[in-house]
């Protein structure tokens, strides 16, 4: 049973705890086949939209309650990968349109993927840039009435499934990071083509989007010209925060898995428990999952709280907690000793799950610079 002490930590009022307990049920119930990945995360969104765990992923208001995001994703992944993927997906597929779309536009789409019944996508990556954003390439030409898009993206998830992608382009108002801007586009139109699915070590609907000469009514723009890299950064500003919580639910189900390892298996004629060694790596375990915890909601009570970024806090959550989830889980694997690398074995699967947790949304290394830099800030700010 997983520790849900910290439901009480001062970052949390009433209706969070209900929420927890909610999502806790909900994730209890899930029964996922995963033998077909796409057709798991369509019956996932159907299912979460159903049973209102997808609420908090879209809001006409334009304010996302972040702890509320935090909990789902903890929970559902502590459950299932899958169903935290799907669950988060359809927060970051739509944030551009919950925090800066039009009101037709939120007519069109929020409702419908809250309830389960389109599902989402967020279409930044690209081949060449990577974490580099401010060197996209993919353009948007202005036509009249329309825009024509052309390029390429890549790694999205959820590509191949999505009935909306927010997808970011170069509409050329200034160089760098000032030039892009955010659309709603679907795949329907002519000259949307899904180029590549891509298979990863812990299967996600993830796939290379090629638009070639794609025509898109003004009125997809999300936001004004130009301002697509703030959209994205804003929007990677809420869900960074929401991915370190993932990584908490992997490192709190390993945790789980390893204290009901170490109890139940024998060594000569003692639990494994009792040797001091594996004390260690519990106490180990034990310690990163709480740290983790209080910069996630840290950074997710801050936000929620009125501060317009996080970038240091969620920065810092997403940093520490994807790292020593990975740490967490390699030492369950390793308590499990050979049954840790069998395939199927919970352990096992959270190895794999955990991997890409260091690399999207800001990869490890993109964190540890951006800390810097804001520590750098705040430092010469204040001499």
């Amino acid at each position: 049973m997983a520790d849900t002490s910290f439901l009480s930590w001062p970052f949390f009022d009433d209706a969070h705890r209900d929420w927890a307990a909610k999502v806790e049920e909900v994730a209890k119930g899930l029964a996922v086949d995963h033998s077909d990945t796409d057709t798991a995360c369509r019956a996932l969104v159907t299912t979460l939209g159903e049973m209102g765990v997808l609420g908090p992923t879209a809001s006409h208001e334009g304010k996302l309650d972040v702890r509320q995001l935090c909990l789902a994703r903890e929970i559902l992944a502590r459950h299932d990968g899958l169903a935290d993927f799907s669950f988060a997906m359809q927060g970051l597929g739509t944030g551009a349109i919950s925090l800066f779309g039009s009101e037709a536009q939120k007519a069109a789409w929020l409702d419908k993927t809250r309830q389960g019944r389109a599902i989402a996508a967020f279409a930044l990556t690209e081949p060449q840039s990577g974490s580099d954003v401010a060197n996209s390439t993919m353009t948007a030409t202005l036509d009249g009435n329309h825009y024509v898009l052309n390029g390429q993206k890549t790694w999205i998830s959820n590509g191949g499934i999505a009935d909306l992608y927010t997808v970011f382009a170069r509409t050329g108002e200034a160089p760098g990071a000032r030039g892009l801007s955010a659309f709603v586009v679907t795949p329907d139109m002519p000259g949307f083509d899904v180029t590549d699915r891509l298979e990863t070590i812990a299967p996600h609907p993830l796939a290379t989007l090629t638009f070639n000469d794609l025509r898109l009514p003004a009125d997809a723009m999300i936001g004004a010209p130009g301002h697509g890299f703030k959209i994205a950064m804003s929007v990677l500003d809420v869900f960074r925060s929401t991915v370190a919580a993932a990584a908490l639910g992997f490192a709190r189900r390993a945790l789980d898995e390893a204290l009901a390892r170490v109890t139940a298996r024998h060594v000569q004629g003692a639990p494994l428990f009792d040797l001091q060694m594996v004390q260690g790596h519990i106490a180990d375990m034990a310690l990163d999952v709480d740290a983790s915890a209080l910069l996630i909601y840290r950074a997710a009570w801050t936000k929620d709280s009125g501060a317009p970024r996080i970038t240091r806090e969620a920065a810092m959550a997403k940093l520490f907690a994807t790292d020593h989830a990975q740490q967490v889980i390699d030492k369950a694997v390793q308590l499990f000793g050979g049954d840790g690398v069998r395939s199927g074995v919970m352990v096992e699967r959270l190895y794999r799950e955990i991997r890409a947790l260091r690399i999207y949304e800001g990869a490890s290394d993109v964190q540890r610079v951006i800390i810097a830099r804001q520590a750098l800030s705040e430092f010469e700010g204040a001499s």
